[in-house]
């Protein structure tokens, strides 16, 4: 047997594998070229700086409510934001199907507390917080553990019970959240300490 035979069986096995891989490479361009054409429309819809609709209309119905029915202060890593409303109905959903709690007899004011994280503006999950709202005296007249809701905006909130129109203070005190955090090292960490606020001569008037 020729001592050339193997080097041409060779020649001719890579000639197939190379034929064979351009067969399947030509599938392959085609399938890259519309996978190109597509990335410009989906760069398009996520661009840097472009926000979610539903985050964008988040923010701004919570800026509206907050300058038409409340206000903001900060406090070290915090920014607090309140709103005045009358007292809401919601949904409890604790074990089983969501079940509509009706404002209870007396309630009559709608508190809401959004925590706010002042370096990025995010309202902050997780926030133990206590509202208390003092009369011009100094009494505590009400005061309730904020419940987290979803809505137009997520924020923290109750009914409480405001004997008589007038101006009062609200005194809202938050609770470091407990949740992990991430970071290179713990001095960067944000979030770390409790805080009061307060909100002076909040007109508190009965529902309409």
């Amino acid at each position: 047997m020729s001592q050339y035979r193997p080097v041409a069986l060779t020649a001719i096995l890579t000639s197939l594998l190379l034929a064979g891989c351009g067969a399947d490479q030509a599938p392959t361009s085609e399938t890259t070229s519309e996978t190109t054409a597509a990335t410009p429309e989906a760069t398009d819809a996520t661009s840097a700086g472009e926000v979610p609709e539903g985050v964008a209309a988040q923010y701004a119905t919570l800026t509206e409510e907050v300058e038409a029915e409340g206000g903001r202060t900060s406090s070290g890593d915090w920014e607090v934001a309140y709103i005045v409303e009358p007292a809401e109905p919601w949904f409890e959903t604790t074990g089983g199907d969501p079940t509509r709690r009706e404002p209870a007899e007396g309630e009559t004011h709608h508190l809401e507390i959004i925590p706010i994280e002042a370096a990025t503006g995010r309202i902050v999950p997780d926030v133990p917080i206590r509202l208390e709202v003092l009369d011009d005296t100094g009494e505590v007249v009400d005061e309730k553990e904020l419940m987290f809701f979803q809505a137009e905006f997520f924020h923290y909130a109750h009914n409480f019970s405001i004997p008589a129109e007038g101006d009062y203070t609200l005194r809202a005190t938050l609770q470091a959240p407990e949740f992990p955090r991430h970071g290179e090292s713990a001095e960067e960490l944000t979030l770390l300490e409790p805080v009061t606020v307060t909100f002076e001569d909040v007109r508190l008037e009965p529902a309409a």
